[in-house]
């Protein structure tokens, strides 16, 4: 069965007591707080490679100096304390902060996957889509499949998905979520034609932060995802999937798909 809906059918899934706008603060706080932990992940990596080659190099070099050269020798000493200070450093600082989402506990129990999909963005389109003069489309191929997963986690990840979808787009476009299962996965695509401009144009509401946004924008390397939709990235692979991001390229759609395997890792 196909059914595709740009209204706002669907209840909200906000618990009892709190408001969507509440929901949706807390939405963008877990948002900022998985792309703060996600970045320190990258500089973790990223430094420990120069810092190793240095701190080798350290010690070639040691090996050739002239063994009555004392300030050779307290230079290289200097070399491999300052290394061994910043790696530290990465250990107690930077590793310690991002343990926080380093392992991501599940509630798991079964839901309507049909029901999260449209949950989502009739969220959306309230929170951000509608100011923003941008359409949101369900487009399902889902009947009664359920699922046993994090529930809470998993609208998250879709949450985030369109948002990031909305900010990015133009006023007057067309952002689709579609939706399918099959005997082993299922799959959440989410399709927009790509304005950069719009994730920086002031004029314009915003649910992300100015940096997330800023940064987005940016050329990624291959294979990694802007830094603001790690929480799609960390969300998909608890529950044994994968997420992955296109380009942004002017005017080109791009796309934006979340994966989870039917069985649980």
């Amino acid at each position: 069965m196909t059914t595709s809906s740009t209204g706002t059918g669907g209840s909200q899934q906000v618990p009892s007591g709190v408001s969507l706008s509440e929901r949706t603060a807390h939405l963008c706080a877990e948002t900022a707080l998985f792309m703060r932990d996600h970045v320190l992940s990258l500089v973790s990596h990223d430094l420990r490679g120069p810092l190793n080659a240095i701190h080798s190099w350290a010690y070639v070099l040691e090996r050739k100096l002239d063994a009555n050269d004392p300030a050779a020798h307290r230079a290289i000493t200097g070399i491999r304390s300052g290394v061994d200070q910043q790696v530290k450093l990465l250990e107690t600082i930077v590793d310690t902060t991002r343990a926080g989402t380093k392992t991501i506990a599940l509630s798991r129990e079964p839901f309507a996957l049909q029901a999260l999909f449209s949950d989502a963005a009739d969220e959306v389109r309230a929170q951000l889509a509608r100011s923003r003069g941008v359409s949101v489309a369900f487009d399902s191929g889902l009947s009664t499949e359920q699922f046993n997963g994090d529930r809470a986690r998993l609208s998250a990840a879709l949450w985030l998905m369109l948002t990031l979808a909305v900010e990015a787009s133009a006023s007057g476009s067309k952002v689709t979520l579609a939706s399918s299962a099959d005997a082993t996965s299922w799959r959440a695509t989410v399709v927009f034609d790509a304005t950069p401009a719009a994730l920086d144009d002031e004029s314009l509401p915003h649910l992300l932060e100015p940096f997330a946004r800023t940064q987005a924008r940016a050329p990624r390397e291959a294979g990694r995802i802007a830094w603001v939709m790690s929480l799609c990235k960390r969300v998909a692979e608890a529950h044994g999937g994968t997420f992955t991001q296109g380009e942004f390229q002017e005017g080109q759609p791009s796309t934006l798909v979340f994966q989870v395997p039917l069985a649980a890792p």
